[in-house]
């Protein structure tokens, strides 16, 4: 059986030297030496670095927290919300969209008045949480553990004082 051996440190170089030889010889007997350029690795390099950079302190911080459960919530508000609340708009009722006048003059006002909407429903609005009751007025669909409903109320507290400009609509 052949094999190759390096003769330099491959990982910190471009070039390695390469020598062919019998696996049952030992490497001062080989008589083959050739340099190979190895190829840098496009499809490795990227996660390293991002396992570098998420297991770094920097990343452990309040912010870098904030953003993930951002991203979490916008991805509950796409899997939930979007059929009706594309975009922070309201398909079936448009006085009730998920803009901050219309939440406002709708009496929610606070993240805890979306939660509490979000878990229970209310009008023509299912309620999404799993212990919502009565059975007519919630989901037939799957339901939300609380802490989820916590990132979409986070979540669409957010968009809605910012106007709603982080949300791709189903076209796009």
């Amino acid at each position: 059986m052949e094999i190759l051996y390096a003769v330099s440190p491959c990982s910190y170089v471009p070039r390695c030297l390469l020598v062919k030889g019998n696996a049952n010889q030992a490497p001062s007997k080989l008589k083959h030496v050739e340099q190979v350029k190895i190829p840098h690795s496009k499809n490795l390099f990227t996660p390293l670095v991002a396992a570098f950079v998420a297991l770094s302190p920097i990343c452990n911080t309040p912010a870098f927290a904030q953003s993930v459960d951002i991203q979490r919530g916008a991805t509950l508000f796409g899997q939930a919300c979007i059929g009706c609340h594309d975009g922070g708009g309201n398909i079936i009722q448009p006085g009730a969209t998920l803009f901050t006048k219309d939440l406002e003059r709708n009496g929610v006002v606070t993240e805890d008045d979306i939660y509490r909407i979000t878990y229970y429903g209310k009008g023509r609005m299912p309620g999404f949480g799993e212990s919502c009751t009565p059975r007519g007025q919630c989901t037939f669909g799957p339901r939300l553990k609380e802490d989820e409903i916590k990132l979409l109320a986070e979540f669409v507290k957010l968009q809605a004082n910012q106007g709603w400009p982080n949300v791709a609509s189903n076209g796009d």
